[in-house]
């Protein structure tokens, strides 16, 4: 069984590398196909009217640096670079970061992961706080085992799970919970260089729902969040 590893911190992060070691040791033939430079914010972004340069990266693991979106990189592996194998399922992290509540709808992982769901396989998008205590390879283990017992069910799923600063009580505890609502206080930081005009972006995080049930409240009560998604966001009740 072959599954395809993507990100969007971009080939030679940490947290893609430990995710494929994990799914490596536990058996599974692993292909990477990953973004050559950072692409975070880049949600299901996908790239025309333009070349993408790709090219192998010599490890032992099958692996792809693809100058594209995470979307371009799992779309380019399943309908070209791996067409004529099986792939069985997409993981995309770990990221470096949360990807809680409606950061959701700007995330490159979760957008990497939602391109396999469309492809009509298993996905999973893997990322850990920004400031976790847990090292790549232990949210690695953790998530490989997530990955395998949701697996065996026999159902296609969009998950997107994130990772504590520590565990609450040791061990990996998961608890299901569904999208808070997170806002950031923006700064727009701007300057003038070779008479051209820019602006930065600055935000300071401000959460305006991460009560109880909402994946946010568990993160940060020590829990591995688990937010089942999907790509329908029709408001059915409106129809």
């Amino acid at each position: 069984m072959k599954i395809l590893v993507t990100n969007d911190d971009g080939i030679d992060g940490a947290g893609i590398w430990a995710m494929a070691r994990a799914l490596h040791e536990k058996n599974f033939e692993v292909a990477i196909a990953a973004p050559m430079r950072q692409q975070s914010g880049m949600a299901h972004a996908f790239t025309v009217w333009k070349k993408i340069e790709y090219r192998r990266v010599e490890n032992e693991i099958e692996a792809w640096a693809i100058d594209g979106t995470p979307t371009d990189c799992v779309k380019f592996y399943l309908e070209e670079l791996g067409k004529a194998e099986k792939i069985s399922a997409v993981i995309s992290g770990i990221n470096d970061g949360a990807n809680l509540a409606t950061d959701v709808l700007y995330s490159g992982t979760v957008g990497g992961a939602l391109e396999g769901f469309l492809h009509d396989m298993p996905a999973l998008a893997v990322s850990r706080d920004k400031n976790s205590e847990l090292s790549f390879d232990e949210v690695a283990k953790v998530a490989a085992d997530y990955f395998i017992a949701q697996f065996e069910r026999g159902e296609i799923f969009f998950d997107n799970i994130n990772f504590p600063k520590n565990f609450r009580a040791g061990v990996p505890e998961f608890k299901s919970a569904r999208l808070g609502k997170r806002d950031y206080l923006n700064a727009f930081i701007r300057s003038t260089e070779g008479g051209k005009n820019f602006f930065e972006i600055r935000g300071e995080v401000y959460d305006i729902d991460k009560g109880e049930g909402t994946d946010i409240f568990a993160v940060e009560n020590g829990y591995v969040s688990v937010t089942p998604l999907h790509f329908d966001i029709t408001y059915h009740e409106k129809i």
